[in-house]
């Protein structure tokens, strides 16, 4: 507890009035010796013995473990559409920015309205692009691929140029992260097959039941039970998606099981990011997580896409199959840049703010990214539908509420 001047002053003993010796012919400096208030005579000098300085050990600071925040924040942007504070800690921007002056807060407001817009118009361009060419190209795997190859390639050249600090990990801690990348990979080609089968917006519908197999996992393998009011509202997103998916003109069941599919994986990421705990001497943020993650991504598919779909994105092939190559090639570059650079900015985001603002700014963005994609590929949308997908999204969002407030001690 500080404490003022004068208390420091009150409390602060009188000393006596110190007077420097002089030096005798020894070589031996005397002693300062107090000067009595009442007596200004000297008293004899007294050598002083020689001075040893001690230098005190410097004390060891432990470095922070790589636990499971930063494992849970890199889980992936579908992991903290849930908001679960528990999953993935608590964020850093009302420790950072507390004590901000109005200009610097300005500033970080600007800041994350930029990244904000960045990831909104990525995502949107991202799931345009990607329709367009698992229209004509229905290889999702090969697709996949492609894309974890684009985004290998940008963060092979961020660390060779030292844009960003190459990690080091030891075989530990990829051992670790495997599960992860494995998971985040069975969720991009579950989407992909999604899109290629049913409309984007209705792709985005069923994804807005992820909170639902976040709370199902949890109670199967974390032992976690919700609250009475996140169980409650599961049932508008549960019935929202039932209610559109009667209603939906592009409605198969391939489409409907290969996005319920990306849900399952993509929420198992937070069973696998909180069950995995890697120590380490070095802490690795997210946006270094998931590097690795699509790193080890893309070697573990690349084997994997050449067995089951073989050879079929080349040149020869499309033209064989009376594809236009350049719009294909094109499009199939474009979406993998923006795939890359929305979970980019994603996860720069989720550095920024706390899981369930991130939760709300990915539940707005389903909601542009599905009246973006009804708007271009003018998908007919009866009113029915349209109840449906905002009833599921309402839930959505008071999923995230919920899962914030805390529960009241007994």
């Amino acid at each position: 507890m500080l404490r003022s001047s004068t208390a420091f002053s009150a409390a602060r003993p009188r000393l006596p009035i110190l007077r420097a010796g002089r030096k005798s012919r020894g070589g031996e400096s005397n002693c300062y010796s107090p000067i009595s208030s009442s007596s200004r005579e000297l008293p004899p000098y007294v050598p002083c013995p020689p001075t040893r300085f001690t230098l005190s050990p410097r004390p060891t600071i432990s470095k922070p473990a790589l636990g499971l925040t930063a494992v849970a924040r890199a889980a992936g942007d579908a992991a903290v559409s849930s908001g679960d504070k528990e999953n993935h800690g608590v964020a850093s921007s009302d420790i950072f920015h507390r004590g901000s002056s109005p200009t610097s807060g300005l500033l970080h407001k600007l800041q994350l309205g930029f990244l904000f817009g960045l990831w909104y118009i990525f995502n949107i361009y991202f799931n345009i692009y990607d329709k367009q060419v698992l229209e004509v190209y229905p290889f999702p795997m090969t697709i996949t691929t492609f894309h974890l190859a684009i985004g290998t390639v940008f963060i092979l050249l961020m660390w060779i140029t030292n844009l960003y600090k190459r990690p080091k990990i030891s075989s530990k801690e990829i051992i670790a992260i495997v599960p992860l990348a494995v998971v985040h990979t069975l969720a991009t080609i579950f989407t992909n097959m999604s899109l290629g089968k049913v409309a984007v917006s209705f792709t985005h519908t069923i994804k807005a039941m992820e909170p639902f197999f976040t709370v199902i996992l949890s109670v199967l393998f974390l032992r976690e039970l919700p609250s009475v009011w996140v169980l409650i509202s599961l049932v508008p997103i549960v019935g929202g998606v039932a209610l559109a998916s009667l209603t939906e003109a592009s409605f198969n069941w391939a489409g409907f099981w290969s996005a319920m599919a990306s849900n399952l994986t993509n929420q198992s990421r937070n069973v696998l990011s909180k069950n995995i705990m890697i120590k380490n001497e070095e802490s690795l943020d997210n946006i270094t997580l998931f590097s690795i993650i699509t790193v080890m991504s893309f070697f573990l598919l690349a084997p994997v896409t050449l067995f089951v779909e073989g050879i079929k994105f080349t040149p020869a092939y499309m033209q064989f199959a009376g594809l236009n190559i350049r719009e294909v090639y094109v499009r199939s570059l474009l979406a993998g840049v923006c795939f890359h650079a929305y979970q980019q900015a994603a996860y720069m985001i989720l550095a920024r703010v706390s899981p369930v603002t991130h939760s709300v700014g990915n539940c707005v963005k389903r909601v542009v990214v599905i009246i973006s994609s009804v708007l271009f590929f003018k998908t007919p949308v009866s009113p029915i539908n349209s109840i449906g997908t905002g009833v599921a999204l309402v839930g959505v969002f008071l999923y995230s509420r919920a899962k914030r407030a805390k529960p009241k001690s007994a």
